[in-house]
């Protein structure tokens, strides 16, 4: 269910970079308007990411997570339906609204399940749901963009209508099945629930107080370590979601012959190259604990990716391979980094924190798209990865400061200590 709706999510906010490919002549829409079109998104879902992950963890993920993923439906198909360029605007507004809170709660639920050193897997395989998704969006796309346009709708209105169809069902299957946490899963037994939530809660126990901790959850506002974190996750997410939103525009710049179908098919192989690298660095990121020097690594290798395309944006294979460089950069490095936040905070720290780290990399989600587009011109989609160039290069400065606690701080306590959670206080006290 966590996979779907990651899933799903990433492919509704993606959507309207294919769309773009004949909306902008339909809406007038240039490259910059439409820069500032997709990172509006992000002004209402930075605002409520703190607010939407304390409120899941009082009433419940099954609640919580069902109402996100009904709420981004319906406003996806709505989309299909606007008129203008400022309905447009008010659709990406209220989309940034419903879709508030879900990558944050999800890690959050996942902490419930999990311990430490099978977290990082476990975020692996929501966040390849990322690439995923890409994948079947960008095939998809493509095909709808060039073949669907029934009952005279334009074909790019299809896109948003067919893709948001499947999260509104799936928040309905969410809301009548997930169970929030071990201690209501039915195919859990009495004591394998009360040794899952007490082995979760000992290595809390186990982790060394924060000097900023306070009994306040907002006291992580103005945390130094979270708003450092946030700040590398802000930087990386402005060349993630550049790439999100500008690749069928740089992959029709590199070869203007290519159709839509076409764009949309190689346009999902960076995605296909950037998920197969994610599964492989996460399993090796939990057996050695490397985590760190793996998103190192993959900010490196992004920053090369970029400078590839830009250098080479004159040869479609030289590009693409750039691009598949970015990608597998900017993808393979998420479940990794968020194990590596999951290894840092402590437990006070956890509901809030994870929130404001990724608040703040939508926030890059909204500089990233906005200065793209402001810096690319209508023939040069290019020129505007200057943008995530230069961010990628300070989140891989940055990050070489943090320091992480040793794995054996936060993955043994004494057994004594086992004490089972109580439903909707496990992240508070």
């Amino acid at each position: 269910m966590a996979f779907l709706l990651y899933g799903f999510n990433y492919m509704d906010r993606a959507s309207i970079s294919y769309a773009q490919l004949t909306m902008g002549k339909e809406l007038g829409i240039d490259v910059a308007t439409y820069g500032a079109i997709a990172a509006i998104f992000f002004v209402a879902y930075v605002l409520l990411e703190v607010p939407s992950n304390m409120i899941l963890a009082r009433v419940g993920a099954r609640l919580w997570l069902a109402r996100i993923a009904i709420t981004w439906g319906l406003v996806t198909m709505a989309t299909g339906f606007v008129y203008s360029v400022t309905q447009l605007y008010f659709a990406r507004v209220l989309l940034g609204i419903a879709e508030a809170g879900l990558f944050p709660g999800l890690i959050l639920f996942l902490t419930y399940w999990f311990l430490n050193h099978d977290r990082g897997r476990a975020i692996g395989a929501i966040a390849l749901a990322m690439p995923a998704a890409l994948i079947v969006g960008s095939i998809s796309g493509g095909l709808i963009l060039e073949y669907v346009d029934w009952f005279g709708l334009s074909s790019w209105r299809w896109i948003f209508i067919l893709q948001g169809l499947p999260p509104v069902l799936l928040g309905i299957w969410i809301l009548l099945t997930l169970a929030d946490r071990p201690s209501k899963a039915k195919w859990l037994s009495a004591d394998e629930k009360k040794w899952l939530e007490g082995s979760i809660a000992e290595e809390y126990a186990a982790m060394p107080e924060d000097k900023h901790d306070n009994a306040s959850e907002l006291r992580a506002l103005r945390n130094p370590k979270i708003l450092y974190l946030g700040l590398i996750n802000a930087l990386a997410g402005v060349a993630s979601y550049g790439m999100t939103f500008f690749l069928p525009q740089v992959v029709s710049q590199l070869n203007p012959t290519y159709s839509p179908t076409n764009i949309g098919l190689y346009g999902a192989i960076p995605y296909v190259c950037g998920a197969i690298v994610m599964l492989l660095l996460v399993r090796y990121a939990d057996i050695t604990g490397r985590r760190k020097f793996i998103v190192l690594s993959c900010f490196a290798t992004a920053i090369i990716g970029l400078l590839m395309t830009a250098v080479f944006r004159g040869s479609p294979l030289l590009g693409m391979i750039g691009l598949i460089l970015l990608a597998c950069g900017v993808i393979g490095n998420i479940p990794t980094y968020w194990a590596l936040i999951s290894q840092i905070l402590t437990k006070r720290q956890a509901v809030v924190g994870i929130a404001v780290i990724n608040s703040l990399a939508s926030a890059g989600g909204f500089f990233g798209p906005f200065l793209i587009g402001k810096l690319a011109t209508p023939g040069d989609t290019i020129v505007g990865m200057t943008v995530p160039l230069v961010a990628l290069s300070l989140a891989f400065v940055l990050l070489l400061f943090v320091k992480v606690p040793p794995r054996s701080q936060v993955e043994t306590a004494p057994s004594e200590k086992l004490v089972p959670l109580e439903p909707g206080t496990a992240m508070r006290d």
